[in-house]
């Protein structure tokens, strides 16, 4: 890793990307808590709906997108599960493999919750948009940007 001297403008461009990230992530936690559930669970619900095409959400694979250990993404589930949010089904082909399929009703409370966070980020977006824009600025740019 290259050793930089950051300007004292680059560090204020580190630091706006950092509150606008943050103040996404609060009003989420805020959703969810509004809602009756952990933020864990809501990024489980996301993460379940949201895998790539073709990749199915498995345990091992949720722990790698929710950042977890695989213990911690099965204790999840597990909570998760107890709420009647998610279920667990043995693959067809393989009954080792075990995949995490939302529920009806984790399926209805996601969509109400994604949809207040899309709303949160398109009121934040421009900001956000504009910070990362100046985070992402090379010397040379904001040279000329003066």
């Amino acid at each position: 890793m290259p050793h930089t001297q950051l300007t004292l403008r680059e560090y204020r461009a580190l630091a706006d990307v950092r509150y606008h990230l943050r103040r996404f992530l609060h009003a989420s936690e805020e959703f969810a808590r509004e809602a009756g559930i952990e933020s864990q669970q809501y990024l489980l619900l996301l993460a379940i709906k949201g895998m790539p095409e073709g990749q199915p959400a498995t345990v091992g694979e949720i722990a790698e997108r929710l950042l977890v250990k695989q213990h911690s993404a099965a204790e999840l589930i597990d909570r998760t599960e107890a709420r009647g949010f998610v279920r667990r089904e043995r693959g067809e082909h393989d009954r080792r493999q075990v995949f995490v399929r939302l529920t009806r009703t984790g399926d209805d409370l996601l969509r109400r919750l994604a949809a207040r966070h899309r709303a949160e980020l398109r009121a934040i977006g421009p900001e956000l948009a504009a910070a990362l824009t100046g985070a992402l600025a090379t010397r040379d740019e904001v040279r000329i940007e003066r």
